[in-house]
């Protein structure tokens, strides 16, 4: 029999087809002696039916007729052999993913044979074959919509009860491949994209919904990895540690987006159920304790891997609630958080901010990282804002942990090294740009245009609600004045009910003007100090150019002061330049940087992207770090100063017109 199998013959034919069926059947044992065989036989099978299903429709009605597929676990019983599974889910694979034919599909997915090969005890300790199979699970959820979908579940009084394509997918879905994982999220992506109600409130059930809180924690863990290698990298800076960053974060921006791709299928609970998770395991017990003040000879590298993780989850997890309540923790103070970090969060023990091991801090533990809790003394400004910056804290007694989060970030801004700085400019850009924020959450903040108020206010004078006039050119947001009503009362009340954490906050009492001027005064502030970057300055100049058009009552000459004499002091550094290292080279330097100033100054995104402060550059800030007879190193020192005279010129520019309209 064996041997009549390899007589030449017209392969793409009828006959043929029933040749390697008759053959087939024949077979009761598949061993090493006629395993070739039963693999080709197979693999033929699949290029025929193929070939059918767009040249012959007769071949696919043979295929029916003789239930081949029932003929194909037959043989799959009978194997001895790690190759006929491998063969044998391969050729599934291939005619699922190649079959046009509606009809066609549907009879593949009915009599039960597909759930009997997605629920088969296969030898997953073959990589070759686990690979295989999760390629089959892919394929067959390719072909799902709302009438092959119901060929796959089980139900029991119109309810689902068994979807073993899902919950098989889902068993591999933090497999260590990577391949592996990225398959089973589009198997679980094709399944909620169906939009089938019956699937989807059986997804939402018990315990199928750990999958969602899995996917967090093993995101969770992600974040702590990244944090380790930040920490190695900020030690021991080299080419190898950072690539070893870029490949983490590409991983966690992936694990990112499948989030929002999950949240836009659409699925009710679903998008709660990821706020949930997200909140209560990473940003409340890790990210946010992590955003301690230390001092800028600590290793910092917690704090630059939340402020990371917050730019990324608020800019691509588009969940409304999400982002207002991560926005409404800010007004909290750090010790909130800190201590929330030490208790039990669903059922386990908590980390205590992004750290690499996940255990309970024993008491010296906590003493060590309370005094780890050092400071920076941020200076009172003039601008009388309301910030009260000497009580930010000593360096013995860790009152950083009485600091709302909002001043924190301000803090950095005001006296955080270069990647506090760049980090915390990220944040708030961000903030200022995530559409999925209410206006009255980003006028807390003090990062709302006025322009954007002034269109609210508009919208409700011209339907009639309260004082049309009043409200319109009032200094304050009338819709601010009453705390308790507004939006961000909301999400304070909501944080206090849903996750147990109160606390009323002074910030939150005081006047919608008072956090303008604190935001104002703390970027105008950064221009004054020396040992930032120019390019971390852009940041801060493009976050400064968003305000400033609109803040014309906010933005004084006392702003305006600071930044001509940084000007002056900067512009005197750059006449010293004509007699350095490259005098013939600074007109063509002033030219290029210019057009580049201009256009990241106008630029309707930040100059950097919020991964940039992972990857920290450094920055030749006086004369004595020029090694001497280095052009090199004087080249850099050039660029630097023109870059930072430049931004001042666009800002001094803007912040002119805005002192004007002050007066």
């Amino acid at each position: 029999m064996w041997f009549s199998f390899w007589r030449s013959r017209d392969r793409f034919t009828l006959d043929h087809l029933r040749y390697l069926t008759d053959q087939l059947a024949k077979v009761q044992i598949v061993n090493e002696v006629n395993k070739d065989f039963v693999i080709e036989a197979l693999r033929s099978i699949a290029e025929l039916i193929t070939y059918g299903d767009q040249h012959d429709p007769s071949f696919f009605e043979f295929f029916m007729e003789k239930q081949v597929v029932a003929e194909f676990v037959r043989v799959l019983k009978l194997s001895r052999t790690v190759s006929i599974p491998l063969q044998l889910l391969q050729t599934v694979s291939i005619m699922i993913q190649n079959l046009r034919s509606e009809h066609a599909i549907y009879y593949m997915f009915s009599n039960e044979h597909m759930n009997y090969l997605i629920t088969y005890s296969f030898d997953f300790r073959n990589e070759e074959l686990l690979s295989y199979y999760i390629s089959f699970l892919r394929a067959i959820s390719g072909k799902l919509n709302k009438n092959t979908i119901s060929l796959l579940v089980k139900t029991r009084n119109d309810e689902v009860v068994s979807f073993p394509l899902y919950v098989e997918a889902i068993r591999f879905a933090f497999h260590e491949e990577n391949m592996i994982r990225t398959a089973v999220r589009t198997v679980t992506l094709n399944v909620y994209h169906v939009g089938d109600e019956c699937v989807n409130r059986y997804i939402t059930s018990a315990p199928h919904t750990e999958y969602f809180s899995n996917l967090v924690s093993f995101f969770r863990n992600q974040c702590m990895d990244l944090n380790r290698l930040v920490s190695e990298t900020l030690k021991n800076p080299g080419p190898d540690s950072t690539s070893a960053i870029v490949a983490a974060v590409d991983e966690i921006e992936d694990n990112l987006y499948y989030f929002s791709d999950v949240i836009s299928a659409g699925i009710p609970d679903v998008g709660r159920l990821i706020t949930d998770s997200i909140l209560m395991l990473l940003i409340f017990p890790m990210l946010l304790p992590s955003l301690r003040i230390v001092d800028t000879n600590d290793m910092q590298s917690g704090v630059v891997t939340s402020l990371y993780l917050l730019c990324c989850i608020l800019r691509i997890v588009k969940i409304k609630d999400l982002a207002n309540t991560i926005v409404a923790a800010l007004f909290y103070p750090l010790e909130t958080f800190t201590r929330f970090s030490r208790g039990k969060v669903n059922g386990y023990i908590s980390d205590r901010g992004l750290t690499s091991v996940s255990q309970e801090p024993d008491d010296d533990n906590i003493a060590k990282c309370n005094a780890e809790c050092l400071t920076v003394n941020v200076p009172q400004s003039s601008s009388s804002s309301g910030l009260d910056t000497e009580s930010i804290m000593s360096e013995d007694n860790c009152s950083s942990s009485n600091l709302a989060l909002r001043e924190v970030l301000l803090a950095y801004v005001t006296k955080g090294d270069d990647v506090q700085v760049l980090g915390s400019l990220s944040v708030l850009a961000t903030l200022l740009q995530t559409k999925e924020l209410d206006e009255s959450m980003l006028d807390r903040l003090g990062i709302l245009p006025q322009r954007k108020q002034h269109k609210k206010q508009l919208l409700q004078a011209l339907v009639g609600e309260a004082s049309g006039e009043e409200q319109l050119f009032s200094s304050e947001n009338s819709l601010m004045r009453d705390g308790s009503g507004c939006e961000p009362g909301v999400y304070l009340e909501k944080i206090k009910e849903q996750y147990g954490l109160s606390f009323l906050s002074s910030d939150f009492l005081m006047s919608p003007r008072v956090p303008r001027f604190q935001v104002l005064d703390a970027l105008v502030s950064l221009f004054c100090r020396s040992n930032i970057s120019a390019e971390t300055l852009w940041d801060g100049g493009w976050l400064l150019r968003q305000l400033l058009p609109y803040s014309e009552a906010e933005f004084n000459s006392h702003h305006l002061e600071l930044l001509q004499v940084s000007y002056k002091n900067s512009a005197t550094a750059l006449v010293k330049e004509v007699r350095g290292f490259w005098p013939d080279l600074l007109i063509t330097v002033l030219c290029n940087e210019w057009r580049k100033c201009k256009r990241a100054m106008e630029s309707s995104y930040p100059p950097k992207e919020p991964k940039c402060i992972l990857f920290p550059s450094q920055m030749l800030s006086s004369e004595e770090d020029i090694p001497e007879g280095s052009s090199f190193a004087a080249g850099e020192k050039m660029h630097e100063v023109v870059k930072l005279v430049l931004c001042l010129v666009e800002l001094l520019s803007k912040g002119a017109k805005s002192a004007i309209f002050a007066f």
